[in-house]
C-alpha cells in the first residue's frame, strides 16, 4: 500500500508539473504575440521595443529568485558567486532579445519551430570546432528538423498572418532565431562550467546571477544614453496601461514557469522536463493557430509534423541511453 501510495504521489506531483509548465508557458506564447502584434490606442500603435519584454522579465525573475533565496536557503552557502555570471549574462541578454526582436519579421508558430531547432548549431558546432562524431539516429533527427523547418520557411503564409506582423521579412526572422540559439548554446555551456565549479549551486542561484547581469546588461541597452529606446518603452507603457498589464503578466508567467521547471528537473530528471516543454512548443503553435488567428496550410502543418517527429524521436534516443546507463550502473 505504502509503494501505491508513493507511486500515486509521483503521477500526480508530474501531473502537477506538466499542468504548471504548459499553462505558464502557453499563456506566455499567447501574452507574447499579443504584445508583438497587437495595435494600441485609438492611433493603432504597435509596441516596437520588443526588447524591454527581455528586461522586464529579467526584473521580475530576479525579484522571484531573491525571494526564493532568502525562504529556501536556511543560510546555506557554497554556491557559484553572483559575479560569475558575467559572461553567461552577455550571451543571455543578446540571445532571447534577437529571438523576441524576431516576432517583427516572422509569424510567432515559425519563431517557435525554427527555436525548437536547437539541436543543429549544436550539432554543427560539435562536429566542426570539436570534431564529435554523431549516430546516425541522431544525424535523422536533425536532418527531420532542419527539412521541417526549411519547408514551413519556404511554404507560403497566408495573408492574414503577414498582415499582423510589424516588417515582415522571413530571412532575418530565421536568420535572428538561429543566432539566438547559437547564443544560448554558449550560455548553457558556461551554466554547465559553473555548476561544475560549484556543485552546491541551487536553481535559484543561477536565476538569481543570470537575471541579475541580465537586468544590468539590458538596462545599459534600454537605458544607458538619453534617447535610448527604453525611455520610449516606457513611455508608451504610460499612455497604453494595457500593454503595461500584457507585459506584467508575461513576466509573471515566466517566473512561474521556470519554477516548475525546476521541480520537474529536480523530481523527475531533465529528460521528462525536455518531453514536458517540447509537447508544449507543439501546444503553442495549435493555440496560435486557433486562437490568435495563424492559419496554417497543409504543407506547413506537415513540417510541423516533421519538426516535432524529430524533436520525439531525439527524446526516445535519450531515454534508451539512460536505460543503457542505469543498465551498467546495476551490480550484477
Amino acid at each position: 500500500m505504502e509503494a501505491h501510495g508513493a507511486g500515486l504521489r509521483r503521477v500526480l506531483v508530474l501531473a502537477f508539473c506538466v499542468a504548471g509548465i504548459w499553462s505558464a508557458y502557453i499563456s506566455q506564447g499567447v501574452l507574447q504575440e499579443i504584445v508583438s502584434t497587437k495595435r494600441f490606442g485609438a492611433n493603432n500603435e504597435r509596441f516596437e521595443h520588443l526588447a524591454f519584454l527581455n528586461l522586464a522579465q529579467n526584473v521580475v525573475c530576479l525579484v522571484w529568485s531573491f525571494i526564493m533565496i532568502k525562504i529556501w536557503s536556511n543560510g546555506k552557502s557554497g554556491g557559484a558567486p553572483w559575479w560569475s555570471y558575467w559572461s553567461a549574462g552577455i550571451t543571455n541578454t543578446i540571445g532571447p532579445a534577437m529571438g523576441i526582436e524576431a516576432l517583427k519579421y516572422i509569424s510567432y508558430p515559425a519563431q517557435v519551430l525554427a527555436k525548437s531547432s536547437k539541436m543543429i548549431p549544436v550539432m554543427l558546432m560539435g562536429t566542426l570546432v570539436y570534431g564529435i562524431r554523431y549516430t546516425i539516429p541522431e544525424y535523422v533527427c536533425s536532418l527531420l528538423v532542419a527539412g521541417g523547418v526549411s519547408l514551413f520557411a519556404l511554404s507560403k503564409t497566408s495573408s492574414k498572418t503577414i498582415s499582423k506582423l510589424a516588417h515582415p521579412n522571413a530571412p532575418l526572422g530565421y536568420g535572428l532565431c538561429f543566432l539566438n540559439l547559437t547564443f544560448d548554446g554558449f550560455t548553457n555551456a558556461t551554466q554547465d562550467s559553473i555548476s561544475a565549479r560549484y556543485p552546491k549551486t541551487s536553481a535559484w542561484d543561477i536565476m538569481f546571477g543570470m537575471n541579475l547581469w541580465g537586468t544590468i546588461y539590458n538596462m545599459m541597452f534600454m537605458f544607458g544614453w538619453p534617447t535610448a529606446s527604453g525611455y520610449e518603452a516606457v513611455q508608451f507603457c504610460k499612455e497604453h496601461p494595457e500593454a503595461a498589464w500584457d507585459i506584467l503578466l508575461y513576466c509573471l508567467c515566466g517566473a512561474v514557469g521556470q519554477n516548475f521547471i525546476f521541480l520537474t528537473i529536480s523530481r523527475f530528471g531533465s529528460l521528462t522536463n525536455t518531453t514536458i516543454t517540447t509537447t508544449r512548443k507543439f501546444v503553442s503553435i495549435v493555440v496560435s493557430s486557433v486562437l490568435s488567428g495563424n492559419p496554417l496550410s497543409e504543407k506547413q502543418w506537415t513540417s510541423v509534423g516533421m519538426v516535432f517527429s524529430g524533436l520525439s524521436y531525439q527524446i526516445y534516443l535519450k531515454w534508451r541511453k539512460l536505460q543503457r546507463m542505469t543498465k551498467k550502473r546495476k551490480p550484477m
